[in-house]
């Protein structure tokens, strides 16, 4: 990926936020405390909209069947949205773990043959250093 491909990668992400104001940052216990709604949910939904604009009579006068309508709507809108996001989602972590997982494939080789030729060939100091990812700590110990 050239740096002006970043950058304008960047620049559309920045360019879905801005287009996107209504977003939020609900934390992992608001997540965990919201009902959820899912595929099944949305026919009960828009039905239970229907119900509530033909009558809006047992209904308590708080009740907002607008905010409702604004919702159920924004929830539609997004749901191509989302699952356009997602495919992207997928495809750019599956991408950056293949990815990683050959460069690191490629360092553990690296890392190999160092210590293998290392040896008076003035590596022994960053064969040294590349070790350190291997150190381990030592265990503490208890008395029982």
């Amino acid at each position: 990926m050239s740096p002006s491909d970043q950058a304008a990668v960047l620049e559309a992400v920045k360019t879905i936020k801005t287009h996107m104001t209504f977003l939020v940052d609900l934390s992992v216990q608001e997540r965990k405390q919201l009902p959820k709604m899912g595929d099944k949910s949305r026919a009960f939904v828009s039905r239970a909209l229907e119900l509530a604009v033909q009558n809006p009579d047992f209904l308590p006068r708080s009740f907002d069947i607008e905010e409702m309508r604004r919702d159920v709507e924004l929830f539609e809108a997004m749901h191509p949205v989302m699952l356009a996001v997602k495919q992207l989602y997928e495809l750019v972590d599956d991408t950056y773990m293949a990815v990683g997982s050959e460069a690191y494939s490629a360092a553990l080789s690296v890392y190999t043959y160092a210590k293998a030729s290392g040896q008076g060939a003035g590596l022994d100091e960053a064969v040294k250093e590349l070790g350190t990812r291997f150190a381990r700590k030592p265990r503490s110990k208890t008395a029982g």
